[in-house]
């Protein structure tokens, strides 16, 4: 057991930059060079970051982005759900009203500002960045993980890059900043940041009601952020339902409680660089309107209050997915990680399904034997447990910037590589002639492919120039399958025995002293 005071002491100590993207070794021009890699953002109050028990969210990213001296991107309209809303700024500027609408205005500053980076990437997931980042800290090179748009790391100019490493050189003379400017009816008001809005009864946000407070905050990229500041067991509230479904049974939903409890706990730092936690889409968990948890999920989080998974007293990382397709797979068959001991390959189903194939599934014709059957599978009934795509060249050629911009159809598409469960690691298509060739891999395939629901699959041409992609599952299959969960919750498994199938050596404990849901 380890408690949750001990547990965010280690992590701010073990994660550079966690408070605000800021570090020692970057919180200033390099050493190895004169110019910062971007501009540092106002962090918020010390005790929000460092609090035991509450999340920073955002809600709304990018906001101001592409306004210019001649066009202001879309307004942020905010709506109480009852009683005015409450907007305080940095200079003190208070304003109360049910709606607020925010515009944004670029100001010119008053001396011009010089920034220089080194950019690695894109990469596809936070997971393939965060491996690469620790990589280079381990060399004593100081980098950042950026999400301007993909995922990307961010390195000073002046420091050697590791030989092999492909990077572009990135300088920019900034000499406008996008400000936030209050709308009324007698005018407009500069704001400065970060601004504080109080909500008494909610606010109406993406057709939903959150609570807050909420903060609307810089981020790196020169755009501003919305971010929900939220008790971390009211978060949960607006992640279990629509993560799982509210119609999971009680086991099922107590394990989607207890992962996405972890999930946070071991992720609170993808954002750091911008001053807040974690986002409210697929890039982290599933964020909605907390107002609409049933009963049935609000006793789910309440029962397992302060349960999570641990692994060598530390927070798991608590991966899940909608089906895994009947066999599971190892973190680093979805992404460039290190492996770890609880993400591994094996088969998901009763005994007749485990007797019936052999790990490691690395040759296709013994894949496709396993996606030919589902008896004895667990979490067989997901409509995507099994599945057919088709790509013609043309869509391919669509697909790859490389293909497209040559104007070259692929002729040929193979599987070169997979891993313990069956899952593609690396995928070759190729032009007529060999003239182009791009190799896609881990979870670059499904993020360049995009109509794939999961990398378990074979592919067969079945005409010149149409290929045939057939698998199974939907996700990236490591951890928990939610539809397996949902079935083996239906056979009467418990929570935690439903948690130590997909997450084997792993302890069920319980942090102290965190608030249960309102």
């Amino acid at each position: 057991m380890i408690s949750f005071k001990l547990f965010f002491s280690a992590l701010f100590i073990s994660i550079p930059g966690f408070i605000a993207g800021c570090s020692a070794q970057d919180s200033g021009p390099s050493a190895l060079g004169s110019l910062l890699t971007h501009k540092q953002v106002s962090g918020l109050d010390q005790q929000i970051l460092h609090s035991k028990s509450l999340l920073l969210v955002g809600l709304e990213p990018y906001l101001g982005r592409g306004t210019t001296f001649a066009k202001s991107a879309q307004p942020l309209r905010l709506k109480s759900a009852g009683k005015p809303l409450l907007l305080k700024d940095a200079n003190g500027l208070a304003h109360k009203s049910s709606e607020i609408t925010i515009a944004w205005r670029e100001v010119p500053l008053s001396h011009s500002l010089k920034f220089g980076r080194q950019v690695v990437g894109p990469f596809a997931s936070f997971e393939s960045a965060q491996k690469m980042a620790l990589s280079l800290r381990n060399m004593g090179i100081p980098v950042q993980i950026a999400h301007p748009k993909d995922w990307e790391l961010w390195l000073p100019q002046g420091v050697k890059v590791p030989k092999g490493l492909k990077f572009v050189g990135w300088n920019k003379t900034v000499n406008s900043e996008i400000k936030a400017v209050l709308k009324g009816l007698t005018g407009e008001l500069l704001l400065s940041g970060p601004i504080k809005i109080e909500a008494p009864d909610g606010l109406q946000l993406n057709n939903g009601v959150f609570w807050g407070p909420f903060w609307l905050k810089a981020d790196s990229y020169g755009s501003w952020t919305l971010i929900e500041e939220v008790p971390l067991e009211r978060y949960l509230l607006g992640v279990v339902p629509y993560e799982i479904g509210s119609g999971a049974p009680k086991a099922a939903l107590a394990a989607q409680a207890v992962l996405a409890r972890t999930w946070a706990l071991a992720n609170s730092h993808r954002f750091s660089i911008d001053g807040y936690h974690l986002c409210s889409d697929t890039q982290c968990q599933v964020y909605k309107d907390p107002r609409r948890a049933s009963e049935r999920v609000r006793n789910a989080i309440s029962n397992t209050s302060g349960k999570y998974l641990t692994w060598k007293k530390k927070p798991i990382h608590a991966v899940y997915h909608a089906s895994n397709g009947g066999v599971m797979a190892s973190g680093n068959e979805a992404w460039s990680m290190t492996p770890l001991p609880y993400l591994k390959a094996q088969l998901d189903g009763s005994r007749t399904w485990t007797d019936r194939f052999d790990i490691p599934l690395k040759t296709s014709s013994g894949l496709k034997e396993l996606l030919q059957e589902v008896e004895g599978a667990y979490g067989n009934s997901h409509s995507r447990f099994r599945w057919t795509r088709t790509f013609k060249a043309e869509d391919l050629k669509n697909l790859l910037l490389s293909f497209k911009n040559a104007k070259a159809l692929p002729s040929h598409v193979r599987v070169l590589e997979r891993g313990d469960s069956g899952r593609v690691i690396a995928l070759e298509i190729v032009s007529e002639e060999n003239q182009l060739q791009r190799v896609l891999r881990l979870d670059q395939i499904r993020r360049v492919l995009g109509n794939l629901p999961s990398t378990l699959f074979v592919v067969n041409e079945s005409k010149p120039g149409t290929w045939q992609f057939s698998g199974g599952g939907f996700g990236h299959g490591a951890g928990l399958s939610q539809a397996g969960a949902i079935d083996l919750a239906t056979r009467g498994w418990k929570t935690s025995k439903i948690l130590s199938h997909y997450y084997p050596g792993t302890t069920y404990g319980t942090l102290q002293d965190l608030p249960k849901a309102p």
